[in-house]
């Protein structure tokens, strides 16, 4: 879909704020959010794209007036809620209590278990790569067209190459494809290329020179065979 997330190549957003003193963690809270994501995972709530596919159902307001840690929990009570009928009522109670006292300290996590596997999957990730039972349809080389079909779910085709042609530069073998993978159609599997374009092709001319690129790895379906001159 195209949402508010998918603002790559925009401009009116200002200028991007970089605070080379940053803190890892803004608040206290945001530790926890962070190893949600696991617990959630492991228990079966949701997968990666699901879990990508709920924030960007959020609001354009919500969005982008709170910060990056909001969005994972907007994510996590709503895969959590459509299948724990007790969560909300639990939620609402544990607000109250820290409405009622904000310096109570979180709960201790007891289960080092789980701590480590957070720790693994931060540093990792969780491997998406898959066995495809077809052969490529493109080599490294070949010059590409993005669709330019906008889908009405999520999608890693960012909206800045659709409509797009560029160089396929690398073969990474099969993936899990998050199109139908966020939509309940299961993994599906597709072969997935790193396919760079003229910096000056995707944000205009003036932007960088001869020599600059920008790079980015989509899924087989998003792509057909370009039919004009290779690029120089």
């Amino acid at each position: 879909m195209k949402g508010i997330h998918d603002v790559g190549g925009s401009d009116g957003y200002g200028p991007i704020v970089v605070d080379a003193d940053e803190k890892i963690w803004h608040a206290e809270w945001e530790k926890a959010v962070f190893s949600f994501f696991t617990q959630g995972a492991v228990a079966g709530f949701f997968n990666l794209d699901e879990f990508r596919a709920e924030i960007e159902r959020m609001s354009p307001a919500d969005y982008l007036l709170t910060p990056y840690y909001a969005h994972w929990f907007h994510s996590f009570e709503h895969h959590i809620a459509r299948s724990d009928d007790t969560f909300v009522a639990e939620m609402d109670r544990r607000t109250q209590e820290y409405l009622a006292d904000r310096d109570k300290p979180l709960p201790p996590n007891t289960n080092h278990e789980l701590a480590d596997l957070i720790g693994e999957l931060a540093y990792a990730g969780a491997p998406t790569h898959r066995d495809v039972d077809t052969e490529p349809v493109f080599s490294v080389g070949d010059r590409v067209l993005v669709s330019s079909t906008v889908p009405f779910h999520h999608t890693r085709k960012a909206g800045y190459v659709q409509g797009k042609v560029g160089e396929i530069v690398l073969h990474h073998g099969g993936h899990v494809f998050p199109d139908s993978n966020a939509d309940g159609r299961g993994e599906e599997p597709h072969h997935v290329y790193s396919v760079r374009f003229r910096a000056s092709d995707l944000f205009g001319d003036g932007i960088g020179d001869a020599h600059t690129w920008n790079t980015i790895d989509l899924w087989e379906p998003y792509l057909s065979h370009a039919t004009s001159e290779g690029l120089k």
